[in-house]
């Protein structure tokens, strides 16, 4: 073993015990804003559907017309691959799991929509839609057929619509309360937010709402909408999106751009209001680093190039739809919007082809790093956790299969979880 080395030091035990003083409310401060990921799991994608528009079939009704599409268009592994550049060896695995979750789970997030997508109705009859959607969330949570997340977008907090938007939500949430109480997978999405202030009124809603009815405090989380470039840069030169997060006061489960609404703001015309605008890629990029650490997760917004038609324009649409979405998982957007049946085959197509062909590899890597075995690469613990966070991801959106992932990686779930989520000072693999 060689020599002993005589350990010396200089400074007093006391030394650190003062810096340690001296940093501990700098310690409770960056607990509570940065908590990390929650580690629940993040739909790949949030359905918009109006209000008046949602039935309670409305779930089977997107999964039909998304089979139906593939079965026109592209009836078979090899054509949908040849349509959107899928590799041969991943076309049939891809194609199979695609057809399978429509099947079993078209939508991972659906979100009833009384802001834009419903307009401006009459109060009775926007109270007549609101408790409608309670009663049909509540009924398709009780019997199994209601998305893993569901909940409303209500009108935003501005003065022209706020007395609705507040009445919308009130009623909403009273009638998911008297059907039997709040579900597990609710998701109320704020829009239109331009200053923290109005996050700030949100949560005075919701924490009147839960004090009326018992509830814990903060109970109802919420996601907000960005929409304006003031969310993004405040007057003063600020990123105001940070400050929308901490006024939150830990409610924000996501961060939502809003495609058109912040094109239109930022004077970006029709023809080039996309996802791939630079001015898009410069809000989302803000919004990714004031979200990070969080919790707060990052959502990309939608297409409205939409796949109907002849077969080639269908294919067209697929094709732009199926490259937004590959890009925005590059860029760590692992969230997006649907608006049409027909983009379901692309959203899960493009989620499934990323996690897949990457599979092999991240799974190569984290075994390696387990077994400090080496190889081309030098990982450290923080690429342990954002490959364990991408196989999570592919398991949870149903891309990857757990005994698969153990097979390669020699990981269980709860270690994969342990990676992604770790403990300071507690992380212990088990084997599968």
């Amino acid at each position: 073993m060689g020599q002993q080395e005589k350990v010396a030091t200089s400074l007093a035990g006391a030394v650190s015990e003062e810096i340690s003083a001296s940093l501990t409310a700098v310690d409770a401060e960056l607990a509570r804003r940065y908590p990390g990921d929650p580690g629940t799991r993040q739909p790949v994608h949030t359905v918009y559907v109006p209000g008046d528009v949602f039935e309670p079939g409305t779930l089977r009704s997107w999964s039909d017309r998304a089979l139906a599409a593939l079965d026109e268009h592209a009836p078979d592994a090899a054509s949908f691959a040849a349509v959107l550049g899928i590799p041969e060896e991943l076309a049939g695995p891809v194609h199979d799991r695609v057809r399978a979750k429509l099947g079993r789970e078209p939508v991972e997030d659906l979100r009833i929509d009384f802001e834009d997508g419903y307009g401006p109705r009459p109060d009775a009859e926007e109270d007549e839609a609101a408790a409608r959607a309670a009663r049909l969330v509540s009924e398709a949570y009780a019997n199994g057929t209601a998305a893993p997340y569901a909940g409303i977008r209500m009108k935003c907090m501005e003065a022209g619509v706020r007395d609705r938007g507040i009445r919308t939500t009130d009623v909403f949430l009273t009638g998911l309360m008297e059907a039997g109480g709040l579900p597990e997978g609710l998701v109320l999405t704020l829009p239109k937010v331009t200053y923290p202030e109005q996050v700030t009124a949100f949560v005075q809603l919701l924490e009147a709402f839960e004090k009326a009815h018992g509830l814990d405090a903060g109970r109802i989380g919420f996601e907000i909408q960005i929409e304006t470039s003031q969310s993004i840069l405040a007057a003063d030169g600020t990123a105001a999106v940070a400050r929308m997060i901490d006024a939150a006061q830990g409610r924000a489960t996501g961060l939502h751009y809003g495609t058109f609404d912040y094109s239109a703001c930022v004077g970006v015309s029709a023809a080039y209001q996309a996802g791939d605008h630079p001015a898009a890629d410069h809000a989302k990029a803000v919004m990714q680093v004031a979200a990070a650490g969080t919790g707060v997760r990052v959502s990309d917004g939608s297409t409205n190039v939409l796949p109907v038609g002849p077969t080639a324009q269908v294919h067209e649409a697929w094709r732009l739809h199926y490259g937004l979405t590959r890009r925005a998982l590059a860029r760590a957007y692992y969230q997006g919007w649907d608006m049409h049946p027909g983009h379901l085959p692309t959203r899960y197509a493009a989620v499934y082809a990323f996690y897949r062909e990457g599979l092999e590899p991240a799974a190569a890597r984290l075994a390696a790093y387990v077994a400090k075995a080496g190889g081309d690469v030098m990982d450290e613990p923080a690429t342990a956790k954002a490959l364990s966070g991408y196989l999570l991801r592919g398991i949870d959106c149903g891309a990857l299969d757990t005994a698969e992932v153990a097979r390669l990686t020699g990981l269980t779930r709860a270690d994969l979880d342990a990676f992604a989520s770790p403990r300071r000072g507690d992380l212990t693999v088990t084997a599968p």
